[in-house]
C-alpha cells in the first residue's frame, strides 16, 4: 500500500499465490546499530563494520587516510559506495581514481580499493563470499535455512566485458523515478534522495516483499523502521509488531513476507540506501528506473 504521491504505486500488485498464504515462515529481523556496537575489524585500515543478509552483507567502514582494502579470489562483482571521499581501484593491472559521492562495481578475482584521505567507504558483496560472511555480526542468524527466499543466481556478465565501472550519484531527482537506482550482476542498490526532516506520518508506504529481503542501511540521520509479521494459518509464525528506532549508521535487514515501512525522524538530513540481491525484476523493469540499465543487461 503507497501513498498516491509514492512512485511503488505504480508498481504491478502481489502476484496470486503470495507468500502471505504460506507457514512456517518465522524469521527475525537482522539489526545492527554501528553506533554503538563495536566493529568487527579495528586494525590499520581503520574501524569496520559487516552486517550479513540471507544473499547480501555490508561492511561500512572508517577508513583511515591512505587505508587499503584488498580482496584476493573475489567469488563475484562488489558494489563500492563513496558519499562523500574519493578512492583508488585496482583490478586486472589497470587503476581507476573514483571520485567521492560515487557508487561503482568491481569485477570478481583480486582487486583492491585505495582511500587516500580515508573516510566513510561501504562496500556491498554478496554472501557467496563466505570469508566475509563468517565475519559479520550476525554471522549466525541465517544458519536455520530460509527456504522461502530462493537460491542466489547471478545475473548476466555486464555489456562489453568485466571491467571497474563507477557512476556519480549528482543526479536529480525526476518525477515518476524512484531513488537513484543502479545494478550490477549481483546486487541492486537505491540510493534513496535524502529526506528532511521527519516524514509526513499521513504519507507512509506499508508493503511486503515475497520471497526476497531488503536491506535498509541508514548513513545519515534516524528512522524508526515499523515491522508487522502476517497472521498465517500457523500461529508459530505470529510476533507482535515492532517499532525499531534507529540512528545512523546502522543496518536492517527485512525478512519476507514481514510488512515494513519506514519513516525519517530527524530533523536534519536523513539518508538512507536500499539494498537487494540478486537485482529486482520489478524495479528494472520500470523505464528510466536503473540509471545504469545500459551496462547490466537482464536476465534473458
Amino acid at each position: 500500500m503507497y501513498d498516491k504521491s509514492d512512485p511503488r504505486a505504480s508498481l504491478a500488485p502481489a502476484k496470486t499465490g503470495s507468500m502471505l498464504s504460506q507457514t512456517g515462515l518465522v524469521a527475525p529481523d537482522q539489526a545492527a546499530t554501528f553506533y554503538d556496537q563495536p566493529p568487527q575489524i579495528d586494525d590499520e585500515t581503520g574501524k569496520s563494520w559487516l552486517h550479513r543478509g540471507h544473499n547480501f552483507l555490508v561492511a561500512y567502514s572508517e577508513a583511515t587516510p591512505g587505508a587499503t582494502f584488498s580482496r584476493t579470489a573475489q567469488a563475484d562483482e562488489y558494489c563500492v559506495l563513496l558519499p562523500k571521499t574519493g578512492a583508488e581501484i585496482t583490478w586486472n593491472g589497470t587503476t581507476v581514481s573514483v571520485p567521492g559521492y560515487s557508487i561503482a562495481f568491481v569485477p570478481p578475482g583480486d582487486s583492491s580499493l585505495r582511500v587516500p584521505e580515508g573516510g566513510e567507504v561501504i562496500r556491498l558483496f554478496s554472501t557467496q563470499n563466505t570469508d566475509l560472511a563468517e565475519l559479520c555480526g550476525n554471522a549466525r542468524g541465517y544458519d536455520t535455512p530460509r527456504s522461502h527466499i530462493p537460491a542466489f543466481e547471478p545475473w548476466p556478465e555486464p555489456a562489453g566485458g568485466w571491467k571497474v565501472r563507477f557512476y556519480s550519484l549528482d543526479v536529480a531527482p525526476e518525477e515518476g523515478r524512484f531513488g537513484r537506482i543502479f545494478r550490477c550482476t549481483t546486487l541492486m542498490v537505491n540510493v534513496l534522495d535524502p529526506f528532511e526532516g521527519p516524514r509526513d506520518p499521513s504519507k507512509m508506504s506499508p508493503h511486503h516483499h515475497d520471497d526476497f529481503e531488503q536491506g535498509s542501511l541508514a548513513i545519515a540521520g534516524e528512522f524508526t523502521h515499523y515491522l508487522r509479521w502476517p497472521w498465517t494459518s500457523d500461529m508459530a509464525d505470529w510476533q507482535e509488531d515492532k517499532a525499531l528506532e534507529m540512528g545512523s549508521p546502522s543496518m536492517l535487514v527485512i525478512p519476507p513476507p514481514v510488512i515494513h515501512t519506514t519513516r525519517a525522524t530527524g530533523e536534519g538530513s536523513n539518508q538512507l540506501i536500499d539494498i537487494f540481491s540478486p537485482p529486482r525484476h520489478d524495479f528494472s523493469n520500470k523505464p528510466g528506473w536503473v540509471l545504469n540499465a545500459e551496462d547490466y543487461p537482464m536476465p534473458g
